[in-house]
């Protein structure tokens, strides 16, 4: 396999596929990342855990019907041409 540009694009789906398909009350708040730890004050800065519990909630919320297009086009991709 080499190291082209179609597989760094595949990579960065997988890992988007992997962001998205994360549950929040199964998996996220078993680990204390749920959408009740996330609870600051006026003014204060939030820390690096709110902003990545940000970041997948908004992955999930606006990548859903993009990644599906985006996943069947990179089948249809390898189906065509291996």
């Amino acid at each position: 396999m080499a190291f082209t540009l179609y597989s760094l694009i595949q990579a960065a789906i997988l890992c988007i596929n992997a962001v998205a398909v994360l549950h929040e009350e199964r998996f996220l708040s078993k680990i204390g990342w749920g959408v009740d730890q996330s609870v600051g004050g006026f003014g204060d800065e939030p820390g690096v855990k709110v902003q990545l519990m940000n970041l997948i909630r908004s992955v999930r919320t606006v990548m859903r019907v993009p990644l599906i297009a985006v996943n069947s086009v990179c089948i249809a991709l390898l189906l065509l041409f291996g």
